[in-house]
């Protein structure tokens, strides 16, 4: 679905339209390193400027305006500054969805943002095809670039691609592949998806993990997911080594629909850790 590997040129200046200094709710459009408009807000939370900010990553057919993303984001708005946009193709962002490959850079904008604004401390969550986002996103930013990250939270993440080994998974690539599905995702799920495959394939989230570390991870999946069984954070926590911590929730079911308010405040506390340990000192 892409042209080249995503992430390699995502390393140069990606920067705002709107370049704000807000200290109230605000939104902006960022503009990725290949060209495309992404729809941004930013909540600046209760802490300090400067403090610890959550860019947070929707699963696939969401977008930043979807009630169970806002949810989400007003428990981590709690602790944490908090930035969420749309991937592209998805709700006021431009471009066709690539359903996780080009979708780094979408992240590689927002995580700038962050940045730009002084948040010295940025975490990434994701959900779903967004936990494989941050996987990948981590894996290919580090060192010192704009959009490396200092923690990661995966929920709900796929292990490996193309993976059709359940009923939600089959109707998803039905979506994705064939045009009388894309016809469906851009007339029922207000989601635009790319025709092409992905050329080349990209990093795998089990690839990707061995990639963050020392950057701490932590992998978040629910035992009754119906999309992605348990057997998928498992090999990404194989994978990851000591590098990863891995909850999985009793009676959990997939990404953000599924996540209550009280898991939710859990990875907002365990995104703010180290932050508040340091200040503390």
């Amino acid at each position: 679905m892409s042209s080249g590997p995503a992430g390699q040129t995502a390393r140069s200046s990606v920067q705002p339209i709107t370049r704000v200094q807000p200290r109230a709710t605000s939104r902006s459009t960022l503009l990725t390193s290949d060209g495309v408009r992404i729809e941004a807000a930013y909540d600046p939370g209760p802490g300090p400027v400067g403090g610890p900010a959550i860019v947070l990553a929707h699963g696939f057919t969401g977008d930043l305006g979807r009630p169970h993303v806002r949810r989400a984001a007003r428990v981590f708005a709690q602790r944490a500054a908090v930035i969420t946009f749309s991937f592209r193709g998805h709700g006021g962002s431009g471009g066709r969805s690539t359903v996780g490959d080009r979708e780094v850079l979408d992240l590689a904008a927002a995580v700038a943002w962050a940045r730009s604004l002084g948040h010295t401390r940025v975490v990434t969550v994701g959900f779903s095809m967004g936990g494989s986002v941050v996987l990948r996103h981590a894996a290919l930013h580090g060192g010192r670039t704009e959009a490396r990250v200092d923690a990661v939270v995966s929920v709900s993440a796929p292990a490996r691609w193309f993976y059709r080994g359940t009923a939600p998974m089959r109707r998803l690539h039905w979506v994705v592949t064939r045009r009388a599905g894309r016809l469906v995702g851009r007339l029922g799920l207000r989601t635009r998806i790319h025709p092409h495959e992905w050329v080349p394939v990209p990093l795998s989230p089990t690839e990707s993990v061995p990639l963050i570390a020392p950057t701490p991870l932590l992998i978040v999946h629910g035992d009754q997911d119906p999309y992605f069984p348990v057997d998928h954070p498992r090999m990404l926590a194989a994978a990851a080594g000591e590098g990863a911590e891995l909850w999985l929730e009793p009676g959990m079911g997939h990404a953000e629909h599924a996540a209550d308010d009280g898991l939710l405040g859990r990875i907002g506390a365990w995104a703010t850790a180290s932050w508040t340990s340091a200040t503390a000192e």
